[in-house]
């Protein structure tokens, strides 16, 4: 029987995306800043937005939030932490010495996120936690959050439904081990029908050559394999490599909703896919942050929507950089 999970979670890069997941410069602040231009709407506040990692997922993350700052009338530092816990809390110090009025952070890890908040809070900076939360929310301004175990599920829906009752295997290529990507892959097997074996559970890293190599070691041991669940476009497309090359005609479910994703879930490169906007999770972080300086009595966790897109809805999904 499965187990349904639908709490939210914590957890961190999702990033997702790796997620879980994202492109500034590699590591360290960007120095970038954002005069929204409308600042005295929000009693010219500055936030500090921190991105966990320097990839696609973070690229439109960073650009959401810029865009939320925007719409929020606030200005916007930013910086990734280049997946590097050690600099994430620097780049938390960082804003503290420059001023911001808030922390908007994409954590590294959940291993780092403790001494992310801690550190803010003993500077008397507010933090506000994307993409994922912690349990304490005494301890956060809020948060803006994927239901990660759910992203998870809605991918063994499609593998159980597709399935139909048969017996059958699946492989799991992950992000990196520590980040967002655990909660997605844990509430992938966990709700799975008891007719498909989980045979591999190996991290891709965030990289589509990493990616393709966990994928040859996995078909290598399981020629026969039936799908592959794989924590991210990019690394979907290196594992489609491997499996090309070996023969197998095993069934790609991914995330994220990119451009190059929905076309090869239109294709039919990809079974499936399940969209999480990082532009729009990047855009409501802020933007809900913002609203929590201004009213504390607000609604502390609001949910980024998520959508299991196929060939037959492919059109329905929402723009995942813009």
């Amino acid at each position: 029987m499965k187990n349904r999970r639908y709490g939210l979670l914590a957890g961190g890069g999702v990033a997702l995306t790796g997620l879980l997941l994202a492109g500034c410069s590699s590591g360290g602040d960007t120095g970038a800043t954002a005069d929204a231009g409308g600042a005295e709407a929000s009693g010219g506040l500055t936030v500090g937005f921190i991105g966990s990692a320097d990839n696609e997922w973070g690229t439109c993350l960073l650009n959401g939030a810029e865009s939320g700052a925007a719409e929020a009338g606030v200005e916007i530092l930013t910086a990734s932490s280049g997946q590097d816990a050690t600099q994430e809390i620097a780049n938390v110090e960082d804003m503290i010495s420059r001023g911001v009025d808030a922390i908007v952070l994409n954590t590294v890890s959940v291993d780092s996120l403790e001494g992310a908040i801690r550190t803010a809070t003993d500077a008397g900076v507010p933090i506000y936690l994307t993409a994922v939360m912690t349990e304490d929310l005494d301890s956060v301004l809020g948060a803006t959050v994927v239901d990660l175990a759910h992203v998870g599920e809605l991918a063994a829906d499609w593998v159980d439904e597709d399935a139909a009752g048969a017996d059958v295997t699946a492989a799991v290529v992950a992000g990196a081990p520590g980040a967002s990507s655990d909660f997605v892959a844990a509430g992938f097997e966990e709700a799975l029908d008891a007719n498909v074996s989980v045979v591999a559970n190996q991290p891709g890293m965030f990289n589509r050559g990493k990616a393709q190599e966990a994928a040859e070691n996995i078909i290598q041991a399981n020629p026969d394999l039936d799908y592959v669940f794989v924590l991210n476009e990019d690394m979907a497309f290196g594992v489609q490599t491997a499996l090309d090359a070996a023969g197998s005609d095993a069934q790609i479910v991914t995330t994220n909703g990119t451009d190059p994703g929905l076309q090869a879930v239109t294709d039919g490169t990809f079974a499936a896919t399940v969209s999480d906007s990082a532009a729009q999770l990047g855009a409501n972080s802020v933007i809900n942050a913002v609203g929590l300086l201004e009213n504390p009595d607000g609604e502390k966790v609001a949910q980024s929507p998520v959508l299991l897109v196929t060939a037959d809805n492919v059109d329905e999904a929402p723009a995942f950089c813009e």
